[in-house]
């Protein structure tokens, strides 16, 4: 059995793509969306209190969590850039998984309290400023729909970066846009429900929207929560097929057999695979070329740090059929 020495230097020539850094268009379009966030999270729940609207305290808790999420991601941007080091070999990011299960926690508890308020509201229901809540939706509307075009054009010049890192980072920016552009629903919504309680008086409504508010922001959350639980139970990333890999590994011409085939996902963008390649030509030259052809095809599945062992038997190999 061998292993060949090859797989090394194409792990460092990988590892120096993932120190790309992000622009700092896009880092300032996150950092203004962050304070915009949060100081209109702020306006939200004195203006909520002062409207006697669920609705809107419910949106409040929204756009501060996303402020929250907003800053972690950039904070987590930083920390996740860092190279490997000795206690942590694969780098920091998965660090970011960390902060992805908080919020999703927090927002989950969040929605129940919203639960909770917007029943509250729907069987007893309370008078409602319907002019004060028009005029902070037309603000949420504004407001989030600027940081999201800012975020959208900063990132925009971005997407033909080198593999890993660009989608890295745009998945990062591209789901805080997916939030901004949540929350300029979620106003368009409560712009909508002011209008119809200030023509009908029907306070009723402020109920419903807080519940819907709650319903979307329980179905996002379970969702985020259920995809992060699987990236750290080493699930194979969702575009993987394994059986249809390793089928067409095991089509590359030279190659007898694929096994022990592993594939993950360190922060849900970047991923690893390992595997053993028995080959059927022993000489040098040969096995260059077969594991060129493996390491190419893998990078085709964007599989970034792949590692592959060249055997030229299966019967010294304990790993064939665990």
């Amino acid at each position: 059995m061998m292993n060949h020495n090859h797989p090394h230097s194409h792990e460092h020539q990988h590892e120096h793509h993932h120190e790309a850094h992000q622009p700092s268009t896009t880092r300032n379009g996150l950092t203004l969306a962050f304070w915009l966030n949060l100081i209109f999270a702020v306006i939200e729940v004195v203006g909520g209190i002062f409207t006697n609207s669920t609705a809107i305290i419910a949106d409040a808790f929204h756009d501060f969590v996303d402020a929250i999420a907003i800053g972690i991601a950039v904070l987590f941007e930083k920390i996740s850039g860092k190279k490997r080091s000795s206690n942590y070999s694969y780098g920091y990011q998965r660090f970011s998984l960390l902060s992805a299960l908080g919020l999703s926690l927090f927002l989950l508890m969040g929605a129940a309290f919203m639960i909770k308020s917007g029943v509250a509201s729907l069987i007893d229901p309370q008078e409602v400023n319907s002019m004060g809540m028009l005029w902070l939706a037309v603000l949420g509307v504004s407001i989030n729909g600027f940081a999201f075009l800012r975020i959208k054009n900063g990132s925009g010049g971005h997407h033909h970066h080198h593999h890993a890192h660009g989608h890295s980072h745009n998945h990062n920016s591209k789901a805080i846009m997916l939030h901004l552009l949540e929350d300029v629903l979620g106003w368009v919504a409560v712009l909508i429900g002011a209008v119809v309680i200030y023509f009908t008086g029907w306070n009723w409504i402020d109920g419903v929207l807080t519940l819907a508010i709650a319903a979307f922001i329980l179905y996002n959350a379970t969702k985020n929560l259920i995809g992060t639980l699987k990236i750290m139970l080493q699930a194979v990333p969702e575009h993987v097929n394994m059986e249809t890999l390793t089928t067409e590994l095991n089509t590359i011409e030279g190659v007898a057999d694929i096994h022990d085939v592993h594939i993950w996902s360190l922060d849900g963008t970047y991923h690893v695979a390992s595997l053993h390649a028995v080959l059927e030509n022993k000489d040098n030259h040969s096995q260059n070329k077969i594991y060129k052809a493996i390491i190419e095809h893998l990078h085709t599945y964007n599989i970034q740090h792949p590692t592959v062992q060249i055997e030229t038997n299966t019967k010294d190999c304990k790993f064939v059929n665990c």
